[in-house]
């Protein structure tokens, strides 16, 4: 009877040739340049590991938990089914009897479905397994493809999920928790059920030390040792959002739907700590810029009942909808008044807000705050903890940044932060915000100027400037310099360090409007964007943050134009490498201004830094080998600050995604500025100091203590300029060139492209 179905069974049976080189579907994973995780994109969480390079210890916990005698049987363990059966029998608790064998025959061919004939083939399968495979081969299956939660298949994306560490670092206590969770991985989860998930793992370990896998004391240690899971809101993890979807972009472009399931892993050029202080900085200048707003209110009102066990549940479902955004964390509030709000986070913790940590929400805590502001029992709010370690509130931010930061001299992204936060607002700053640079482009209208025999030393009147109706054919144009005064006549140095606008636009008169336009072409920066108006001397175009990078990374190397790049190996899941990037060598062929313009900018932007409107870089680095230019642009809608040291360009943002006034006193200086330095702190520390104007090139002289081209040195350049005259600006360069709407869908592939170079 038994050999009749057999005989029937076997031929119906999958083809399981396939298997002996397995191929499960493997994720998108992204890496930084050290190889730290810091995105992955597929269905199933998953890591391909050989069972050669499986830790002894994960393999003994897998053993000791599912199938002791895996070795030893072949493919039913009867002596394992007798024992079960008469626990069973006896009432006693439940004990499976599914081999290893068994469960990756179940897993990869057969349905959950419980039936007879499920069974049959199940018992068939397994014994076509063990026939076509070796056990190394079974049991690199098993490991590799048992489902463990948290979307995690095979125990090495599990030790990942988890623990947020590679499995070859896995330590018994963890080996055992991980081995306990195919018999249930959504009850048996640490993070579902960590009580439930306890009680597997003791079991495990002791099952563990029966098989004399580990001695007693290692047993007892490994029931000490506190776990400590990795946790998705984390704020010390490595917050690389923004980069790993450029990546996901890049990859689906060149291979399509298989992206995702072929186990590609994409190396970039990102350095973990520079990305890290990337994030940290722009977060803290942020928040610093939102503790001066008014306060808006809390998120919402609850009902909070005064049972505690319904009030635990009531905030538990309040806090749902309201997750931590990294450190600024939410809570329900569960008295208020002018002196004191206590509030319980998601975790359970209550806290108690006083003193200054009131000060930013003193507006909804009034006896006379609107309803919708009054912060009172059961109002959802924001607090964060500060340097002092005691509780403030706050409130999510709307204004929005960026920070990008490349290597001048190839042009490799260093750190890139595209937002606030990528799961509150998924648009790149970095590459899809089209917006006005202001003073942060003069230095490109001054590099223009160079050309056409301005020095350093050139004296211009910094004097008021009027355009009226009928010369600009459109409304009168009066600008202005920030602070409403001026100076009068002085060198184009000065002028640069202050960031003076009517210098800025008589020097665009002088050179012509239709000349800057082409030359800053030279930079990477789109003529069409910046209209051939005087406006464009005020920055009143529209750029990237990753383009006035890439602009200041030609300043910062001597000339060169340098693209930005992202990847740097791509490999499949067994790690042959298909693609792989070279850092680009500078060369004259990548020539974008000449050598001796790049120079004499560089003294310029030294001196913004040293003693203009950025002369706290320089105080606060405590190096001169620092440059860069601020940037505020009309009514305050954008704040800026671009500069390099050699070795590292980076640019900071603000602004609101909807155009609006940042404030009136809010500056690129004051906003944007105190990002850029809190980064460069930790990105060029320990750097030796390298002045780019320590020597000078070929066709540059120094005369009187000031840089000149030899041609244009004094009493054969330009010496005075009190220019009225010139181009006349058009009725559309009066208010200024258009921002620019979100991007259109040919921009996709323009950012596309702009890490493909």
């Amino acid at each position: 009877m038994i050999a009749v179905a057999l005989a029937v069974a076997y031929p119906n049976l999958p083809d399981i040739s396939e298997l002996a080189d397995y191929r499960p579907k493997l994720p998108l994973r992204v890496f930084s340049s050290e190889g730290i995780l810091i995105g992955e994109f597929g269905e199933e969480r998953r890591n391909l590991t050989p069972i050669a390079t499986i830790p002894k210890v994960m393999k003994d916990a897998v053993l000791a938990a599912e199938d002791a005698r895996f070795y030893d049987h072949g493919g039913l363990d009867y002596k394992g089914l007798l024992r079960a059966g008469i626990a069973n029998m006896n009432r006693v608790k439940s004990q499976g009897a599914s081999t290893i064998t068994m469960q990756v025959a179940r897993n990869v061919y057969l349905s959950s479905e419980k039936t007879l004939t499920r069974k049959i083939y199940e018992v068939l399968l397994t014994f076509k397994l063990e026939h076509l495979l070796s056990k190394d081969q079974i049991f690199e299956i098993y490991l590799n493809q048992i489902y463990l939660g948290n979307r995690a298949y095979g125990f090495a994306a599990a030790s990942e999920a988890y623990f947020g560490k590679p499995l070859k670092d896995i330590t018994i206590a963890q080996a055992a928790m991980l081995a306990g969770l195919p018999k249930a991985p959504g009850a048996n989860n640490p993070v579902n059920n960590p009580t439930r998930a306890r009680g597997r793992q003791l079991y495990v370990i002791d099952r563990m030390q029966e098989a004399g896998f580990i001695s007693a004391e290692q047993a007892a240690e490994a029931k000490k040792e506190e776990l400590h899971l990795r946790d998705a809101a984390d704020p010390t993890r490595l917050h690389a959002e923004y980069v790993a979807e450029t990546v996901r972009q890049l990859m689906y472009a060149q291979y399509g739907d298989s992206t995702y399931t072929r186990g590609l892993k994409v190396y970039t050029t990102l350095v973990a700590a520079d990305q890290a202080a990337a994030y940290k900085s722009l977060r803290k200048g942020i928040m610093d810029y939102e503790r001066r707003q008014i306060y808006r209110g809390p998120e919402k009102f609850v009902d909070l009942p005064n049972d505690p066990k319904e009030l635990d549940e009531a905030v538990d479902d309040a806090l749902a909808e309201h997750p931590d955004n990294g450190d600024v964390m939410s809570a329900v509030v569960l008295k208020a008044n002018a002196k004191e709000i206590d509030a319980v986070r998601a975790n359970g913790d209550t806290l108690q807000i006083i003193g200054e940590g009131l000060r930013p929400a003193q507006s909804g805590l009034s006896d006379k705050a609107p309803p919708n502001i009054k912060i009172r029992r059961g109002a959802v709010i924001r607090v964060v903890k500060t340097p002092k370690n005691t509780w403030e509130i706050t409130q999510l931010p709307e204004v929005e940044g960026a920070f990008i930061a490349l290597d001048p001299r190839d042009g490799a992204v260093k750190a890139m932060i595209g937002g606030f936060d990528f799961d509150k607002n998924k648009f790149n700053h970095v590459t899809q915000a089209w917006r006005q640079p202001g003073s942060s482009f003069k230095p490109f209208i001054y590099s223009a100027a160079l050309e056409k025999g301005f020095t350093p030393a050139t004296v211009v009147n910094d004097a008021p400037l009027f355009f009226d109706a009928g010369t600009t054919g459109g409304q009168p144009w009066e600008p202005k310099n920030y602070d409403g005064s001026f100076e009068g006549p002085m060198s184009l140095r000065r002028a640069l360090a202050k960031s003076k606008n009517m210098v800025s636009i008589r020097v665009l008169q002088s050179i012509g409007t239709r000349y800057a336009q082409d030359w800053i072409g030279n930079f990477g920066f789109e003529r069409e964007k910046h209209p051939a108006y005087l406006p464009m001397a005020l920055g009143a175009g529209a750029v990237t943050p990753m383009q006035m990078a890439t602009a200041y990374s030609v300043f910062a190397n001597g000339g060169y134009r340098v693209n930005p790049y992202l990847v740097t190996r791509i490999t499949d899941h067994k790690d042959k490498v298909l693609v792989e990037t070279q850092p680009p060598l500078l060369n004259e062929t990548m020539r974008a201004i000449p050598q001796r313009n790049a120079f004499i900018m560089d003294s310029l932007l030294q001196e913004v830094a040293r003693s203009g409107t950025a002369a706290k870089a320089q105080a606060t680095l405590k190096r001169p080998d620092i440059y860069g230019k601020t940037g505020t642009t009309n009514d305050s809608l954008d704040a800026w600050f671009a500069g390099f040291q050699p070795t590292m360009a980076a640019v900071a943002w603000m602004g609101y995604d909807t155009p609006r006034k940042l404030g009136d006193r809010e500056t690129g200086g004051g906003l944007s500025l105190p990002i850029w330095i809190n980064y460069m702190e930790t990105a060029i520390k320990g750097v030796p100091v390298t002045e780019l104007t320590a020597t000078a090139p070929p066709g540059v002289v120094n005369v009187g203590g000031e840089w000149y081209y030899d041609d244009y040195a004094p009493g054969r350049g330009v010496a005075n300029l009190g220019i009225e005259a010139g181009p006349t600006p058009s009725a559309e360069a009066i208010s200024g060139a258009p921002i620019g709407p979100a991007p259109q869908p040919e921009e996709r592939n323009r950012i596309l492209e702009l890490f493909r170079n």
